[in-house]
């Protein structure tokens, strides 16, 4: 039984939630690790449940780093692709989380590289209404403030590092741990600390 690679429908609603529930009866006592094991004993149906658990925390991610939906998905694909051919190699299903925003961050990097820009954190209208739980609306004059908060977030976001800034989404809107973050970025957990600054940037974002 393969992946099931048309995962994301136009349906999706993005939201800030770090995880996401099986929307399956009696499933939600199954962990990630059981899971793992059952796709490890040749379950293929247990990884398509990992995607409905984790794709609109991945897709959120993916798409506050991208700043558009087209390719939000398709990074999110990429990510869960790369997951299946891959999640035999993963020593600790404890770690599964960290794991896959580690591969959902190298595809969104590696497609930087490849259309030959520097890969940046922006935001979209969509992002900007789903953070500041704004009604997404046609009405000119709320569409307007909505423009000049995503510009005033893009400025603010463009004028630090991009690690920092990845720290940022994974921190303040995916709502991952400190140890997450730095298992997901490979990094020392106090690098991860010092890094984000949270008291300084919660003021500008």
């Amino acid at each position: 039984m393969a992946i099931k690679q048309n995962f994301l429908r136009d349906s999706v609603v993005v939201n800030t939630a770090s995880r996401v529930s099986i929307d399956l009866p009696g499933s939600r006592a199954v962990t990630d690790e059981a899971l793992i094991i059952k796709f490890l004993n040749g379950d293929n149906e247990a990884f398509n449940m990992l995607v409905v658990r984790w794709q609109k925390p991945i897709y959120n991610f993916v798409l506050r780093y991208a700043a558009d939906s087209d390719s939000a998905k398709d990074l999110t694909q990429q990510t869960f692709i790369r997951a299946y051919g891959n999640l035999r190699k993963l020593d600790n299903p404890m770690r599964f989380s960290s794991w896959l925003y580690r591969i959902a961050l190298n595809a969104a990097r590696d497609a930087g590289r490849a259309s030959q820009r520097h890969p940046t954190v922006s935001t979209s209208d969509e992002v900007v209404s789903n953070t500041l739980r704004m009604p997404v609306t046609s009405h000119p004059d709320q569409m307007a403030h909505r423009r000049g908060l995503r510009e005033m977030l893009n400025r603010a976001l463009q004028e630090i590092p991009e690690e920092q800034r990845v720290v940022i989404i994974m921190k303040e809107y995916q709502g991952l741990k400190f140890r997450e973050i730095a298992e997901t970025m490979e990094l020392p957990i106090n690098t991860v600390t010092s890094v984000l600054w949270l008291e300084s940037i919660a003021e500008i974002v």
